[in-house]
């Protein structure tokens, strides 16, 4: 069975109660649901949480909710305490409850690269940026792969850093997206935090740091993601010209 499972936790330091936040007509964490929910590979798109006010919206709006612990220290952590107590989850795609944009075309894509990939054990999406200002900002993290496509770094300083600007290398965006096999997943929650991962404050080092390597689908372009009430507001520009424009929200 192959699984999406959206975390989702009130408490944030820059966007506090950002899940539920309104952008257009609705909020922010079901626009990611909806998405999700497009994607024909997948068979069930849940929604895990430790709080009862983001749960009890997601049932008003019919997603399947798992009520999790409030301990986690990730958002990789909340979605294993679900996969743990379900076994026929094998393949399962953790979306970041602040992509509302999110393709889903990329989670199909995510899922039959696995399929047809039995060495891959963990996958991830990136796209080139399309300014410096982005690629600068500690909020919007970078990844550098080797010739294969398997990720080298994990970072929110500029990598590779431009020291000849003539070279036409460009930086890429890491999109909030992964998908891991279900013992992956499992065994890579036992693991300690390692250093790395402690200083730049991203989970997805710990993989990296314990030997399992993450294939990176790189796209042409990514959707956009919402760490800030400023990226909320530009949101909601995007969406209500896409409507004006006829497309669906």
């Amino acid at each position: 069975m192959n699984v999406v499972i959206i975390p989702a936790r009130w408490g944030s330091t820059r966007f506090p109660g950002k899940p539920l936040y309104v952008i257009a007509g609705k909020p922010l964490l079901q626009r990611v649901w909806e998405r999700c929910s497009r994607a024909n590979k997948i068979d069930a798109t849940i929604i895990a949480t430790d709080d009862m006010r983001i749960a009890e919206a997601a049932f008003d709006w019919g997603a399947e909710v798992a009520l999790t612990s409030s301990e986690h220290q990730s958002g990789t952590d909340r979605i294993a305490e679900v996969v743990r107590h379900a076994r026929d989850f094998s393949l399962v795609i953790n979306v970041q409850g602040d992509e509302p944009l999110i393709n889903p075309r990329l989670l199909n894509r995510l899922v039959s690269t696995l399929q047809q990939n039995r060495n891959i054990e963990i996958i991830t999406a990136a796209h080139p940026f399309q300014n410096a200002t982005e690629a600068k900002s500690p909020h919007q993290v970078k990844v550098v792969t080797d010739l294969s496509g398997e990720a080298l770094y994990f970072s929110r300083s500029l990598i590779p850093y431009p020291r000849d600007r003539k070279w036409p290398l460009r930086a890429l965006r890491h999109q909030g997206v992964y998908g891991f096999r279900r013992q992956t997943l499992l065994r890579l929650v036992k693991w300690k935090p390692a250093p790395l991962e402690r200083a730049e404050s991203l989970e997805q080092l710990r993989a990296l740091e314990n030997g399992v390597r993450v294939h990176v689908l790189v796209t042409k372009q990514g959707s956009p993601g919402v760490d800030t009430p400023e990226d909320a507001a530009a949101l909601e520009q995007i969406i209500a010209g896409a409507e004006r424009r006829g497309f669906p929200r």
